[in-house]
């Protein structure tokens, strides 16, 4: 079961594939031959031309020559693109005894995946001699052996095949003897000494032969053994073996030392004639893996077997007896297959990086193969199943790997694929081969601010180039396509001089002004940002950018009245009566900054006597703090100091000049005509001069008639009993309540001579509540006709 998950955890290719050996090649393939030993170099063939392909593609298309384990036979000119050999090529090597020597081949073309099947047959030449295991045999025959007896010789080795291989055996010339060449199962050509004539051991004990091997080449090569024979006395029966013909099977695996068969011959003979040993016969030291006990006849492994390189085994196994007569049978070994051989992957064309957004991208192409053979040859290919990838099997034992879609760097810039691939086999092998996938950048993704709007706040006065702040982007891609350029984008407002307000660092985004801001002229202005990054295409985005201009107090407050700046000061009259609290001006002042900077407080610097007024902090009102009294000096001078709430604070004064009265009346002062601005100046002195003079002339004549008035008031009183004078502090031809022009005695009037100024100001500042007389004396007084519109200045 647990098994059975970590499969559905991989992606598998939906069918098992039996991989087909390299030399089978297929109907439609291209196949070229050469001779073994060539120089390389030499021209092998013109692809273009056989593949049917354009001049040129070959080199455009990236084309490839791969072989079974990623050996480099051929080569491509880098000048015509024609197929050369690489290397000298030794056909013995690569394929041995096997003939034809064929190694397959792929042509791959890439842009588009294309692939050609085709094959290199390795021609032999002879340039090898046969050669036998062993300089010298020793044949031991008794002398009554009959002629036709047949002697079974050692064979010679060619490695050379065809032809050039081992063709004929001959012998020396000689009465006794002649040689056969015989052929095995397997194709091999193996001696027989032959018997012509009885030996005699009296006449000739001993022989020595000379056994030749030829081969087919032109010239013919050749290679000697030289064969002892000893003629022995009588010995009547030779060994003879159970069986002709042994055969055994043994696993490739076997263990050394392991048993593979027991061999038993007998001898009739008795004594030391009928003892019998045992011997391999054509032995081969390098080769040979088995070994034979003398004496029992166990034939055991002493060197491991290998299915892949050797199938099976022919062995000729010999038995002697004390008198030297031998029999001989044969032994025929088959290595049987196990699975012992981990399939193998050969990494043919990779690429890394691979470009984003582009589906089915080829991004590897290998092949796979096993050396064991049957069910243990078979394999499954796969790779993770999380992954974006997909394997597809294409010509004989090829895959590609491919994207499965397209890719996004941004969110996976890097793939380590496992690429795994199990046999069928028992145990089950496998092999696995790890590519690392890097997912190269396309500009895909436009920079995108850290904000969509920034609030930047600059206090006025600024130095210029004053860092003010920074904008920041960030580009989800990487390389150039990351690089982000900042600048400012045309304002919206085209009235708006921003180029020569701010100014942008075009790598880091720096917001610097470029001038002295003025909160009072400008308190706040935005613009749009720009970032772009340097791929091709070109991305940008944008941003909006608020400035906010604080207010840094730079305003001292501004006195509205009375008015200042070297002009002559109002004066302002206040009667003595006047109670407590008494408003006597109000000082007005503005302060161009703005907040709290514009906060502004009133109070009184100086003064000619203390006590005597105030000023409220918060609206600038001047009033009297105490009763006035008759030993107050009638003139006095008030400096009112006005601060704004900055930090730190900035302040103003105003100066007040206060005339104190014992009491005035002042009727309606029509302003003058505006005259030519050089002679209204002197008019108006002249105006102001008469002016004053008509206020003494009419204050003298109130007290001189108030004096009057009460003369009579006295006289009517002693004597009709008629006449009532009401008490006041002004005259009595000032009061009139009849709405007839003449201005009642409880309003107070501010004279303001400014010499500086272009027209007289005659102010209504307050009323004051009347103190009407009774009904008759108002009757009394309107008869009187010097008290209707009375004013000095007619």
């Amino acid at each position: 079961m647990m098994q059975t998950k970590v499969q559905n955890k991989k992606r598998q290719v939906a069918f098992f594939i039996l991989l087909m050996l390299w030399g089978e090649v297929g109907s439609e393939s291209i196949q070229y031959s050469v001779l073994e030993e060539t120089e390389s170099g030499t021209f092998v063939a013109n692809l273009t031309k056989d593949l049917g392909l354009r001049v040129g593609e070959l080199a455009s298309r990236g084309a490839r020559v791969v072989f079974k384990g990623n050996r480099q036979h051929l080569q491509f000119d880098p000048q015509t693109h024609d197929l050369l050999l690489n290397e000298k090529l030794d056909r013995e090597e690569l394929c041995g005894s096997t003939e034809p020597c064929v190694l397959p081949f792929q042509v791959l073309l890439e842009n588009p995946l294309q692939f050609f099947q085709a094959s290199l047959r390795v021609r032999d030449i002879n340039d090898h001699a046969p050669e036998f295991p062993a300089r010298e045999m020793l044949l031991k025959i008794s002398e009554i052996t009959m002629p036709g007896k047949i002697f079974p010789l050692k064979m010679a080795h060619d490695l050379d095949t065809g032809s050039n291989g081992l063709q004929r055996y001959t012998i020396s010339s000689n009465p006794h003897f002649h040689v056969l060449t015989r052929n095995r199962s397997e194709g091999r050509k193996f001696p027989e000494l032959v018997l012509d004539k009885p030996l005699d051991r009296e006449e000739q004990p001993q022989l020595r032969l000379t056994l030749i091997a030829l081969d087919g080449g032109s010239p013919p090569r050749s290679g000697t053994s030289e064969i002892q024979i000893q003629v022995l006395d009588i010995n009547d029966n030779v060994p003879e073996f159970a069986e002709e013909l042994y055969e055994a099977q043994v696993p490739e695996n076997n263990p050394l030392g392991s048993l593979v068969i027991t061999v038993s011959a007998r001898d009739l003979d008795a004594g030391s004639f009928g003892k019998v040993s045992y011997a391999l016969f054509q032995v081969d030291d390098v080769n040979q893996p088995f070994e034979i006990n003398a004496i029992t006849g166990e034939i055991r492994l002493r060197k491991a077997l290998d299915f892949e390189e050797i199938q099976s085994y022919d062995v000729d196994v010999e038995a002697t007896d004390g008198g030297g007569l031998s029999g001989k049978c044969s032994l025929v070994v088959r290595v049987l297959d196990v699975n012992d051989n981990a399939p193998e992957l050969t990494m043919s064309f990779f690429i890394s990086p691979i470009p984003e957004n582009l589906p089915e991208i080829i991004v590897a192409v290998f092949s796979v193969s096993d050396a064991d053979s049957g069910h243990n040859q078979q394999v499954i290919c796969s790779i993770e199943n999380n992954l974006p990838f997909l394997l597809r099997p294409t010509v004989e034992n090829f895959y590609t790997l491919v994207t499965e879609g397209a890719l996004d760097r941004e969110s996976r810039a890097e793939y380590n694929i496992t690429i795994t691939v199990t046999d069928l086999g028992t145990p089950r092998l496998k092999t696995q081969q790890s590519i690392t996938v890097q997912v190269s950048d396309v500009n895909d993704n436009a920079p995108a601010f850290t904000q969509t709007s920034y609030t930047l706040f600059v206090r006025e006065n600024n130095s210029p180039a004053l860092h003010i702040g920074s904008v920041s982007a960030t580009d989800r891609d990487s390389g150039t396509n990351a690089q982000v350029t900042y600048s400012l984008l045309p304002p919206q407002n085209p009235h708006l001089p921003l180029a020569s307000l701010v100014s942008i660092n075009a790598d880091n985004g720096h917001l610097f002004a470029l001038r002295s801001l003025d909160y009072e002229a400008l308190q706040a202005f935005e613009f749009r940002v720009g970032a772009t990054d340097r791929g091709s295409p070109a991305l940008s985005s944008e941003a909006l950018v608020r400035v906010l201009v604080l207010d840094a107090n730079d305003n001292s407050p501004f006195v509205l009245y009375p008015l200042q700046n070297g002009s002559a000061p109002c004066t302002e009259l206040v009667p003595r009566a006047a109670e407590p609290g008494y408003l006597v001006t109000k000082v007005v002042a503005v302060d161009g900054d703005s907040g709290q900077n514009a906060w502004l407080s009133y109070q009184l610097l100086k003064a000619t006597e203390l006590g005597l007024f105030g000023v409220w902090a918060h609206n600038g009102e001047v009033r009297t703090a105490r009763l006035l009294s008759e030993r107050d000096a009638a003139k006095h001078r008030l400096v009112v100091l006005v601060k704004d709430n900055g930090e730190p604070p900035r302040s103003a004064t105003a100066t007040l000049h206060v005339l104190l009265v014992d009491g005035f009346s002042q009727p309606y002062l029509p302003l003058p005509e505006v005259a030519p601005a050089p002679a209204q100046a002197d008019l108006l002195t002249v105006y102001l001069v008469v002016a004053l003079a008509s206020v003494s002339s009419l204050f003298l004549f109130s007290v001189l008639l108030f004096v009057a008035v009460r003369l009579c008031r006295r006289s009517r009183a002693a004597s009709v009993g008629r006449c009532s004078v009401p008490e006041g502090p002004f005259p009595e031809h000032l009061v009139d309540v009849s709405g007839t022009g003449t201005l009642s005695q409880s309003y107070q009037y501010k004279v303001c001579l400014t010499g500086g100024s272009e027209t007289n100001e005659f102010k209504f500042l307050k009323p004051i509540m009347p103190n009407f007389p009774p009904q008759g004396t108002e009757r009394e007084m309107e008869e009187t006709p010097t008290s209707r519109n009375s004013f000095p200045f007619s």
